[in-house]
Order: structure tokens, then sequence, then C-alpha cells
């Protein structure tokens, strides 16, 4: 063959090689878990991903989400890590409150400052301000919810019905709190043990964010556990604790209906509240939900927990991986198929306060009850988020070995509060 045609030749077969790989689809992989982020039923977990895939795929046809199926939550912090030290972690993934930090200060999760600044499609104000608040790390925002769930309190109305006391109203404090602990605590059977509670779950925690009260400098750079609202709140705890004369309260228990309160994820009570789930597990008594009681210094409030995504610092694809993550998390009907498929509550405001979202809310519990749309979203917006530093976990883990303690061991709270406060500031400031 003369040199000139294997010169066109040469030519034709590299024009259509570069056509080939210009052409070629962006693959985007998507880190998720089967189940529910909220540890609730739920059937077909991956039908919102798919729908969402779906539709995305089709509004851009240049680019295919695949993700690896089957994986359950309680395996997936561990695979997403082992992605990560094998340097091929999804473009975009689920991030677990206990990564969150460590992602961060690793430099694995892409901050989404710059992207978010310069896409004028997309507007945080839409978004709850505290559930955006919890992607973010000392300022920056390094993940963006996808649905979220604030913490309410479980009522017993039948117990209450049975002890002759009315349900509490939104704006209950702890002392009314303490008196209808006091009143349905007792042994109803004369065996001499008490066999009715008042409360399980409402930890010290709780009782210090209820109270108005900070635990840490916003950087992590210094504890405030031994602050007079925290020494109060410790107090509480174990004002309540006392009630039970050392009796164990667990789980089971408030769920035979021997015990008046427990807190809950909001999401337990979409889950759990209209049939067929209501049979399975709470059907022996009537029940409800309210704001937790406020302190002597705070509010009705609670935690947030929201279900965070984020991008890999390391994506190939950085434009359609932030394309992806908006198209979750703020797409109208993205954000709809929450209400739809899954027990948390969207994180567009306009999208809970909906026509729609008011048929879902009726749906799970149509008499007159605390939930409504506009509470519900006034509960998320008065939620506690708390503090991201990289020692955080490590923190809070301590203060719970060590309150744990001074309840069973009924030490001073004040000198124990300020013993903790040293051993965590010393831990907070060890490099």
């Amino acid at each position: 063959m003369p040199v000139g045609s294997l010169c066109i030749l040469f030519l034709i077969l590299a024009a259509f090689k570069g056509y080939q790989f210009v052409n070629r689809p962006v693959v985007l992989e998507l880190g998720i878990f089967a189940g529910s982020y909220w540890d609730v039923p739920i059937q077909n977990s991956d039908t919102f991903y798919d729908e969402a895939i779906a539709e995305f795929e089709k509004q851009h046809p240049g680019v295919k989400v695949k993700y690896s199926s089957g994986i359950l939550k309680r395996n997936y912090s561990e695979w997403v890590s082992q992605q990560i030290i094998r340097g091929g972690e999804p473009d975009v993934f689920c991030i677990l409150p206990n990564d969150f930090n460590t992602f961060v200060s690793i430099g694995i999760l892409k901050d989404l400052d710059e992207m978010i600044g310069r896409d004028p499609e997309f507007d945080k104000s839409k978004m709850y301000v505290n559930a955006v608040k919890s992607g973010q790390f000392q300022g920056r925002q390094y993940a963006l919810p996808s649905e979220v769930s604030p913490v309410l309190m479980f009522v017993n109305k039948t117990l209450l019905n049975r002890e002759g006391i009315k349900m509490p109203n939104g704006n209950w404090t702890w002392d009314d709190f303490y008196r209808i602990c006091e009143k349905v605590t007792k042994d109803t059977d004369g065996d001499g043990q008490i066999d009715q509670f008042g409360t399980f779950g409402f930890e010290w925690k709780d009782a210090v964010y209820t109270n108005g009260q900070k635990l840490f400098k916003a950087d992590g750079s210094a504890a405030y556990f031994d602050s007079p609202g925290v020494v109060e709140a410790l107090e509480f705890i174990m004002k309540l604790n006392q009630l039970n004369r050392n009796a164990r309260v667990t789980a089971s228990d408030f769920d035979a209906g021997r015990v008046a309160f427990r807190p809950f994820l909001f999401s337990t009570y979409k889950a759990y509240k209209p049939y067929p789930y209501r049979i399975k597990k709470y059907g022996q008594f009537e029940w409800e939900c309210i704001k937790l009681p406020k302190g002597p210094r705070g509010n009705n409030v609670s935690e947030l927990h929201s279900l965070l995504m984020g991008i890999s610092s390391r994506t190939k694809h950085p434009k359609e991986a932030w394309e992806f993550l908006k198209f979750l998390v703020y797409k109208e009907r993205t954000q709809t198929n929450v209400l739809k498929y899954s027990y948390g509550i969207p994180v567009l405001r306009y999208i809970t306060e909906s026509e729609f979202g008011e048929r879902v809310f009726s749906a799970v519990s149509p008499e007159e009850t605390f939930i409504n749309k506009s509470l519900l979203s006034e509960v998320i917006e008065q939620s506690i988020v708390t503090p991201k530093f990289q020692k955080y976990e490590a923190a809070i883990a301590m203060a719970d070995k060590e309150i744990f303690q001074a309840v069973s061991m009924e030490k001073d709270p004040k000198k124990a509060m300020e013993d903790l406060n040293k051993e965590i500031n010393a831990f907070l400031k060890n490099n």
C-alpha cells in the first residue's frame, strides 16, 4: 500500500478513536447502602435512587450513574473506607455521621462552596437552614443533606389516660415532665418492684440541648461541660433517674406500654404510626409525639439528624458529580420522592409544606395531632446541629462514659462535670 494511503488510513483510524473517546459517556459511581437510613422497615429501598438515576440520565444523555447494591448500613462505613484506601471511592456518596468529620479531616470530601457559589440555579435559602448547617465543617460546606429527621418525644397516651393525666402541650417544661414521670412511676402489681416508668431514653445530651447549652466551642478548641447550665442538665437527669429506685428501664418496657415517654426520631413516628407497622410494633397502646420539654434556660428543641451526601475530592468528573448531587438534594421531583419512598423529611421546605406533604402527614395520623407541616418545619428550624470537628466523636464518647458513671454512682454533679471538663479539654488540646 502506498505511503500516502497508509497515512490517510492512520488519520481515519485516529479520528475514529478520538470520536469514540470524546463521545464515551461519563460514568459516575454512587455510594449508597441498602435499607433505611433511619433504621425502620422499608420496602424496595433502592427505588428512590433508581428513579432519580433514570430521570437524571434522561436529562443528561452523556452521563451514566451506577452503584453497588446490597451493602448493608452496618457495613457501609467499612466499605467506603476500603474504597478510599484503594483510591476508588464513589464520585458521589452517602456519609454516615461518625464518618463526616474524619472524611473532611483527611481531605476526601470536596469543598462545595465554590460550586454552590457559581451555580445560579442553586439557592440554599430554599433548604432548611439547620439541614444545610449539618453538612458544614468549620464554616465550609462539604456535604449537603438529602433528607432529615428531628427528635421528638413519643407519649404513651393510653398510660397517661389511665393515670388521669392530660397530654402535655408543645410548650411544656422540665417541671411538667418530672411531675408526670413522678406520678406514673410505680409498682402496679404489688410485688415490691417498680414496673411502670416515666421515661426511657431521655439522655444527658437531650437535657443539655433543651436547657440551651453548648458543649464545645465551634472549632473544637474548648469544652464547656462545667458551665452552670450543663451541670443543671446533669442534675435533672440524676433527679429523673432516682425515681426508678435502681430499677433498670429498657426499650422493651416502652414497647410493652409500661413507659410514658421516650424520645424518638420523627422517621420512627412516620414509619410506625400507620398500618401495618403500627400493629407490629406499637399496636397495644395509643401514642403520639410532641416536642421535648424545655429546661429553665432553654427551649423545646432537639437534635436534628441528616442523611448527608458529598462528592469525592478525587472525582474525575466534578461538574457531572455536582449536577447529580444537586439533582438528589435540590430537584423538586426527587425531593418529593423523599416523602413518597422514605421516612425522612425533604430538605426543601416548600416540599414539606406542599399540599402533597400535607396529605402524607394526614395519612400518617388522620386525627388531630401535634404533627402538621408548619409545626414540623418549625421543629426542624429550631433544632440543634451538633458541632463538627475532628475529635468530636471521641470527646462525646468520653463524656458518655464518665456521665454514665456519675449518674449510676450518684456523684456530685458539679464536681463530676468539672473533672470531665478538664479531661476533655486536655484531650482536645493534645495533638
